[in-house]
């Protein structure tokens, strides 16, 4: 096992930890509701994925928006933050983890995004981050064992700030945020990775979740959002037309969307994913914006719901800003 030394406010983790390929994706499927295991394999159902020639590639971070110009110099990794469940007739599904595609440093893309995650860097104003609070100190450093499923990724805390779960934090929402590191990680090295936390060598708690066994990868349909948008990215310009891409859950596959100004809707439509029930599937839309003034405007993605309101939390939605020229 190898470590180094890194600043008190800066989340440090070497290329090294990226054993694997850098193809950006995400892990689905757990052990348990906590996301914890004791073993490196799990009895839940491989995720949905894009190939059928490769069933244990998750759908849920197997596209992803282009990478930057300068392809030699960033890629394109999923950092996960968190937002607001659907709510409807006073039932609400809570917090839940929503993706955001941003360029990091290739030479080190963990670096960059934990970094993005632990100061609450989020695009979209949707999104917040629970581990950025006031008092937080970050990483001391880090630790790589192992490779792909069977690495092991130790988190050295700075301080005990991120150790006990915050006054007015609930359980779910400790472990959406533990969800959310564990995912940021395990999306950019493409395997489950399992991850410790420790303070001053010794097995510790984050957000009082226990990690001593090792935290993994949750089921998608238990802690992400059921709708996720990857393009257009938040504030994008367009004109004509564009494609907007994104991952969903939603029954019989059917992905509604909506262009919004302000309260109105202009647009609507729907697209049909690649899949649905036991995952989150790719799915595609045209938007043809041509007949629309210049302006600021809202890109919404949605889930069915077949209840009309009956029953459940409504529909899941992401939205997007963006403006038409």
């Amino acid at each position: 096992m190898s470590a180094r030394p890194l600043p008190r406010t800066r989340a440090r983790l070497a290329v090294l930890a990226v054993a694997t390929s850098l193809a950006l994706a995400g892990c689905g499927g757990s052990d348990d509701d906590g996301g914890t295991a004791e073993e490196p394999t799990s009895s839940a159902p491989a995720s949905p994925s894009e190939s059928a020639a490769e069933p244990s590639t998750p759908a849920e971070t197997s596209e992803a928006p282009s990478e930057s110009e300068d392809a030699g110099e960033q890629v394109a990794a999923p950092v996960y933050f968190v937002g607001d469940g659907p709510s409807l007739a006073g039932r609400s599904r809570g917090p839940v983890l929503f993706r955001e595609f941003r360029d990091v440093d290739a030479a080190d893309p963990v670096t960059d995004a934990l970094e993005l995650l632990l100061s609450g860097d989020a695009l979209d104003p949707d999104y917040r981050s629970p581990l950025a609070t006031p008092t937080a100190a970050g990483l001391a450093g880090t630790s790589l064992d192992g490779t792909g499923d069977q690495a092991q990724v130790t988190l050295e805390l700075a301080d005990d700030s991120l150790v006990a779960r915050p006054a007015g934090m609930s359980a779910r929402e400790a472990r959406t945020a533990a969800q959310a590191v564990v995912y940021t990680v395990s999306g950019i090295a493409q395997a489950r990775v399992r991850v410790f936390a420790t303070l001053d060598g010794a097995p510790t708690t984050l957000f009082g979740v226990p990690t001593e066994n090792g935290l993994r990868s949750a089921p998608e349909l238990d802690v992400l959002n059921l709708v996720s948008v990857s393009d257009p990215a938040e504030g994008t310009t367009v004109s004509g037309s564009f494609t907007a891409t994104g991952v969903g859950s939603s029954f019989e596959a059917t992905i509604p969307w909506q262009v919004r100004r302000g309260e109105e809707v202009v647009l609507d439509g729907f697209t049909t994913a690649e899949g649905w029930i036991d995952g989150l599937y790719p799915w595609e839309a045209e938007v043809d914006v041509s007949g629309l003034e210049p302006g600021e405007y809202t890109f919404a993605a949605m889930t069915d719901d077949p209840t009309a309101g009956t029953e459940g939390f409504g529909p899941a939605e992401d939205t997007r800003t963006i403006v038409v020229e």
